[in-house]
């Protein structure tokens, strides 16, 4: 059986996805997001324009200095514009808050090692070929 990658998806269904998930699928998961035994974590970022805080839920992988977030729908969604113009952020994830740093775009054959399987095989099976890795914030 023969079966398509999200990449391979032809733009307008890939819209109406991204559509959906931003006004309806986001504000239901931002309700558990980041809380203790929930999979989805909420990044806390400020506009890059406006100013304004917004919280995002994402699926963030814990690394041993940071956090590694999947980009399914590439590198131009507002809040990773958001999180590189500032270079900061706030993540919830598993009822712990973190302040993380220095986001850096990276491809699959870099992140990939840095998760658990299971998460690389459903990853992998996705298709998601970028990632934003951020750091710890050092303690002041």
């Amino acid at each position: 059986m023969m079966t398509l990658e999200p990449a391979t998806w032809p733009t307008p269904l890939l819209n109406a996805i991204r559509t959906s998930n931003k006004y309806l699928l986001n504000p239901l998961m931002l309700r558990l997001a980041g809380r203790k035994n929930w999979y989805a974590a909420a990044i806390e970022h400020t506009g890059r324009r406006s100013g304004k805080v917004y919280t995002t839920p994402v699926v963030a992988e814990r690394t041993t200095d940071g956090f590694l977030i999947p980009l399914p729908y590439g590198t131009d969604v507002d809040w990773l514009q958001n999180l590189r113009a500032a270079g900061r952020a706030t993540i919830s994830s598993h009822g712990e808050t973190y302040q993380v740093v220095q986001p850096e775009i990276v491809d699959a054959a870099e992140a990939l090692p840095m998760v658990s399987a299971s998460r690389r095989r459903t990853f992998e099976r996705v298709g998601i070929e970028a990632y934003v890795r951020v750091k710890d914030q050092p303690a002041s």
